[in-house]
């Protein structure tokens, strides 16, 4: 539900009945309910002609009637969890899948009046309704024009390098076991609308036709890329057309992997050493077990990197292994909007760096909702007792995704979601917090509004009484160790509860919090340089002589 003020929707319900309907606005009276399958037309022709209006959204108002234009109120929505089915009924029949960006009820003089905002639809992919895209003539719902239709999918032509067709590429330049891969996921995610039998019977070119990798004029550069055979790389030229993957630790190894690309991630993955990992929940005797990394999670961040790579800096996609998680790497930036937005929001772009490539990518079920891979990432890693995924957008023209795959013992992040309820942009910050990264001040707020976490920026930690209380043990701390700011902050406590104390004191304090794969002497020399630290900060100081030789709060 919006957030806005009650002030606020008044306003936006004025201006809308003012301006009255356009092929952008749809005011329906909707008494009591409303027929779900007519609000999913109205969500695809809305959300098309709000992208060809080059606005944010379209909108579908219940509760006005529509030939007085007067406020007569409406009861849709009043049953408990209607919106909330509502949303997930859109999500599902909608291609590319999308949903509300809002949904505001307002309590007029003349009645209660729902209002639907509807995002507009990315440039260069028109939002279809089970199948068949609809747009507006007037105040009428008819199916999208062609011409309409090529507007929206014309947009950003020139721009998308993996729009552009291949002079001589021809269709013997393509994998045949690609393109079985690629039918499979064209029937898997078209199920509902397209028979299977119908997509058997079309020959390879008029597949390739209907899943938007060919065109009239030839066979485009993102076909090449999902489809084309390794020796079809040089068409792409001077494109390095790689995926490359690098083990790091106690030991080493590299391999590349070439074209085609809808066969290279399932490749790469199987060269990623994913252990079975057990862990033992809170009050339970019986171990459970868990994949170190979550498949899907692993394959979404892979076609990611594919989806959204910047293919005009001719660069390769890179995912390095280390021993307690994975790093992908991808030129280009975040397109459009912060991870936090997808994370927390389910946010859909407006805009893509490749809508050929990522159209094409969605009707084989490489990408399954658009926009919503980073919150599936973010939800699959908590219910599986590991750290949330991180983004690192520090390095420009880079993007790099971190997933972590080690074990947290009886996982409170997951604990406190399930048993207290927390809302989960709480346990977002909560996990920045235990990793020592910094948070807003309205989480942070918040979090101590709830007595969650304790300390001063930038010493914040997750409270004693929280870890205490749910019998957490984070084990993937134990192998990268605490952040610097964490285990500083363990010394100023300990300092501030006992006063002056003696070197090797500390080290007891701080040696628990340092990495299990650093020796005792890399540990010392690691309290040694944080001492320093402290110190030049004027945190903390060292009497070298007397009965009160020691280390002290400053």
């Amino acid at each position: 539900m919006a957030k806005e003020s009650i002030g606020e929707n008044l306003a936006l319900l004025a201006r809308l009945i003012e301006n009255w309907e356009d092929e952008t606005v749809e005011f329906k009276e909707a008494s009591n309910d409303f027929d779900t399958d007519k609000i999913g037309r109205y969500v695809s022709a809305l959300s098309n002609e709000a992208n060809l209006a080059d606005i944010e959204s379209g909108w579908l108002v219940f509760g006005v009637k529509n030939k007085t234009r007067q406020v007569v109120g409406t009861e849709y929505g009043l049953k408990a969890g209607r919106f909330d089915l509502l949303k997930r009924q859109i999500n599902d029949d909608t291609d590319p899948s999308m949903t509300f960006r809002s949904i505001r009820v307002v309590e007029h003089p003349n009645g209660r009046v729902v209002m639907f905002e509807i995002p507009a639809a990315p440039k260069g992919m028109p939002i279809a309704w089970k199948g068949h895209w609809y747009a507006r003539a007037g105040e009428n719902l008819i199916s999208l024009s062609v011409d309409k239709l090529d507007a929206i999918r014309g947009q950003g032509q020139l721009m998308d390098w993996t729009a552009q067709v291949v002079a001589d590429a021809e269709l013997s330049d393509l994998s045949a076991e690609a393109i079985e891969v690629a039918r499979r996921g064209f029937t898997e995610h078209n199920a509902s609308r397209i028979p299977k039998k119908v997509i058997e019977s079309w020959n390879d070119e008029e597949f390739l036709r209907h899943a938007g990798l060919i065109t009239k004029r030839g066979i485009t550069r993102a076909c090449i890329l999902l489809l084309g055979k390794p020796e079809a790389a040089n068409l792409l030229t001077p494109l390095m057309a790689e995926l490359t993957w690098k083990l790091v630790g106690q030991e080493t190894a590299y391999e590349h992997f070439g074209l085609p690309f809808i066969l290279a991630t399932s490749k790469l993955y199987t060269r990623i050493r994913n252990i079975r990992i057990r862990l033992l929940p809170p009050n339970e005797l019986i171990q459970r077990e868990v994949e170190k990394y979550d498949q899907s999670s692993v394959l979404e961040a892979m076609h990611n990197c594919i989806a959204h790579q910047d293919y005009t800096r001719f660069s390769r996609i890179s995912v390095t292994e280390y021993p307690d998680h994975l790093e992908f790497i991808s030129v280009g930036s975040f397109f459009e909007g912060e991870p936090d937005e997808y994370a927390l929001e389910g946010r859909m772009p407006r805009r893509y760096r490749n809508p050929v490539l990522v159209q094409a990518m969605t009707q084989l079920n490489m990408i399954d909702h658009l926009g919503y891979g980073i919150e599936r990432m973010n939800r699959s890693q908590a219910n599986r007792y590991l750290p949330l995924p991180d983004y690192d957008l520090s390095n420009p023209g880079e993007v790099k995704l971190t997933i972590y795959g080690c074990v947290v013992d009886e996982g409170y992040t997951k604990l406190l979601m399930q048993n207290s309820g927390l809302p989960f942009e709480d346990i977002l910050a909560l996990d920045r917090v235990q990793k020592g990264h910094p948070i807003s001040d309205q989480a942070l707020r918040r979090l101590r509004n709830r007595r969650l976490v304790e300390g001063r920026r930038p010493h914040l930690r997750v409270a004693a009484a929280v870890a205490e209380a749910t019998g957490t043990q984070v084990n993937y701390l134990q192998v990268r160790g605490q952040s610097d700011e964490y285990c500083c902050a363990a010394i100023t406590d300990y300092l501030k509860l006992h006063g002056r104390v003696s070197r090797d004191t500390i080290d007891s304090v701080v040696f628990p919090l340092l990495s299990t794969e650093l020796s005792d002497d890399q540990r010392r020399n690691k309290v040694k340089n944080l001492l320093s630290k402290l110190k030049r900060e004027g945190a903390v100081q060292y009497t070298p002589k007397g009965g009160d030789r020691g280390w002290s709060l400053r």
